[in-house]
């Protein structure tokens, strides 16, 4: 589908979050090393678990207000929250009030996303999604080419300034979502609001909880992805440590008398723009050449190459084989990540498909609050026991897939029968 006979909202909102993810990634992947040197290793991997925690509410509630309410406005308070915490977080002289302020971005991006994915959905044909969403993928992943090697220099060395800028960026985002993006919700979801989102109360939030969960292939499919949310924010978390701590400085590259190393907190910042930058060169080319690979097979591969590749670092301080394993990583996250996306907004009800896209990112939050413990086993688990662990949620992942799959044959071939 050619981006130029995309929806307007659409073409706005590609623009807008490819600015905001290069300044949001100039700071996210450095708050795990912020909170460790500020209060300490076991003390950061506990405060790490909260805003994950926050906001699974966050995302459900999202998703509620943008059947409820629509997604413009459900997007623009989620923005408008992410700026204001932009704001405290600029001018914090505490590392306690840098950590609130983080918690407050998180809600604000928690309640934001469900209503973006939905839009999305709402606005692209069905067989057009994996390419849609690919595309927006790609354009996050500019992001993260380029925000850690800025952010290596300028988070540690001008933060004010940093700061200062995404709360900016961030306020610019809300003005131009509230003048040039119109609502997208289908009308007929009016009618047909599930009764669990009658109110925003928190009993109300339970209920939509036990809804989703009793979907029993759904509830599978939040479980076997927060297995890989698990693995794949080791690249901010433990990873981030083991390289910082454990990669000497070496050389990258060497001409005649000339040469450029980097190890530490340097060679992080080019691990994480490697992923960003394979992502940008060959999501769209991995998504074409497995558009006829089943979802089945595209999930069970990619659970198994994120945990290889995660997995590999622990055999290496090289910084080109560590390349090599990041690669790995990569491929698997290429293959997953479009079929996750249009998978949840195929299978979800049209009147309740925001619903669904809250609760489909119970399993990045989820995931989000059982990661970062991995930075405390690093105090009693060598690297490669840490990365075992790692490799053994890939892989659980992977026979869970296994197990969904076979679960949706069978309903299908009930409803066959059936018919």
């Amino acid at each position: 589908m050619n981006w130029l006979r995309w929806n307007s909202n659409l073409k706005v909102r590609l623009v807008g979050e490819l600015i905001l993810h290069i300044f949001f990634w100039m700071y996210f992947p450095f708050m795990a090393l912020h909170f460790s040197e500020a209060f300490g290793k076991d003390m950061a991997g506990i405060l790490l678990t909260v805003p994950p925690l926050l906001g699974i509410f966050a995302s459900l509630t999202g998703g509620q207000l943008s059947d409820k309410w629509g997604r413009r406005p459900t997007m623009l308070l989620g923005c408008a929250i992410e700026a204001v915490m932009f704001g405290l977080f600029t001018m914090s002289q505490s590392p306690w009030v840098d950590y609130i302020a983080f918690i407050g971005i998180g809600i604000g991006s928690s309640m934001y996303w469900p209503a973006s994915s939905a839009m999305v959905a709402d606005l692209t044909p069905e067989e057009d999604r994996r390419e849609v969403f690919a595309t927006f993928y790609t354009t996050m992943n500019i992001g993260v080419v380029l925000g850690p090697v800025l952010g290596s220099y300028f988070f540690m060395q001008h933060r004010f300034g940093l700061l200062l800028l995404c709360t900016l960026i961030a306020f610019a985002y809300f003005t131009t979502l509230l003048f040039m993006i119109k609502e997208s919700k289908p009308k007929q979801t009016d009618t047909h609001l599930l009764p669990e989102m009658s109110s925003g109360s928190l009993a109300d939030h339970f209920r939509s909880m036990a809804v989703i969960f009793r979907d029993k292939i759904f509830a599978l499919y939040l479980l076997s992805g927060m297995l890989i949310a698990i693995v794949s924010m080791q690249m901010d978390l433990y990873m981030a440590v083991y390289v910082t701590e454990n990669v000497p400085v070496q050389p990258l590259f060497r001409w005649n008398d000339w040469s450029l190393s980097i190890g530490g907190t340097g060679a992080f910042g080019w691990l994480v723009g490697l992923n960003g930058l394979l992502v940008v060169l060959f999501t769209l080319a991995v998504t074409k050449w497995f558009a006829h690979w089943s979802e089945r097979n595209s999930f069970i591969i990619s659970s198994v190459l994120f945990g290889l590749g995660m997995f590999s670092m622990a055999l290496t301080t090289n910084i080109w084989l560590l390349f090599v394993c990041m690669a790995v990583f990569t491929l698997g996250e290429l293959i997953r990540t479009p079929v996750a996306q249009s998978f949840v907004s195929n299978y979800a009800p049209e009147e309740s498909r925001g619903q669904y896209m809250g609760a489909s990112s119970l399993q990045f939050s989820l995931g989000r609050f059982v990661a970062p413990l991995f930075i405390g086993f690093s105090q009693w688990l060598s690297p490669l026991g840490v990365f075992s662990v790692i490799l053994l949620c890939g892989l659980v992942s992977a026979v869970i897939y296994v197990k969904m799959f076979r679960m949706i044959d069978a309903k299908k071939r009930g409803q066959t029968m059936h018919f």
